[in-house]
């Protein structure tokens, strides 16, 4: 995908010739494809977000990090507190240790289709999988990633997700979005990403690689995943 600097620079130098311009316009119209009604969601969704607070320098600054065993341990004298704390974490606080960062373990990746219902892959993957073809998609099918992970040691804020995706060497979608804040607890957490469609067309077809990258508040990586798909003619 280019950038608008790029775009108008070609554009002013008038189109190109012979393969490369049957390349250039094989790319845009593949980048459409998985971009057509991605941005009205977008702006629907920015309109639903409320302002960001931030301080007086317009720099939104978190207080420290601390323990959850330290901040069940402030209310050690009030028994009831402390286990409302407990109930609400999911956890006791003997689960607990004095490590500040959180962690994030993820156990699985799953694929829900109208195609085949779900395929479920272990994590983490085995390098020899790494870059595997996890499923593949019919044009024109709706879908679903799913998620099943643990959080260790604290509440991990802002959890965020990024997927990157590749066709022949071409970055042709680049999607991203909040999964949430979640506090440790001993049952694992399972979250759907919102559902997609695959393009349809001739175009589209083929195989594609895709890096999915999870990341939380503070900018650590929680997990980053390298996997192909690939999308067939819909029968």
């Amino acid at each position: 995908m280019e950038s608008g600097n790029g775009k108008r620079a070609q554009e002013e130098a008038g189109p190109s010739s012979g393969t490369d311009g049957t390349k250039q316009e094989m790319t845009e119209k593949l980048s459409d494809a998985f971009h057509d009604g991605r941005e009205e969601e977008e702006e629907a969704e920015e309109e639903d977000e409320g302002p960001i607070q931030l301080n007086k320098n317009g720099v939104f600054v978190p207080g420290p990090l601390v323990s959850l065993k330290e901040q069940i341990e402030r209310d050690k004298e009030d028994e009831s507190l402390r286990r409302w704390k407990e109930k609400l974490l999911g956890c006791l606080e003997s689960d607990l240790d004095d490590k500040l960062d959180p962690e994030v373990k993820f156990h699985s990746i799953g694929i829900l289709s109208e195609d085949f219902g779900e395929i479920v892959t272990p994590l983490p993957v085995d390098e020899k999988q790494n870059g595997c073809t996890l499923f593949t998609l019919r044009e024109g099918s709706r879908y679903q990633l799913k998620l099943k992970f643990n959080v260790l040691h604290n509440i991990v804020s802002g959890l965020t997700y990024s997927n990157v995706v590749w066709k022949g060497g071409l970055q042709v979608d680049q999607s991203k979005g909040m999964l949430g804040t979640f506090a440790p607890q001993k049952e694992p957490y399972v979250y759907a990403l919102k559902e997609d469609t695959t393009p349809s067309g001739a175009l589209v077809r083929g195989v594609y690689s895709a890096k999915l990258r999870f990341e939380d508040d503070d900018r650590r990586c929680h997990m980053e995943l390298t996997y192909s798909f690939e999308i067939k003619k819909s029968s």
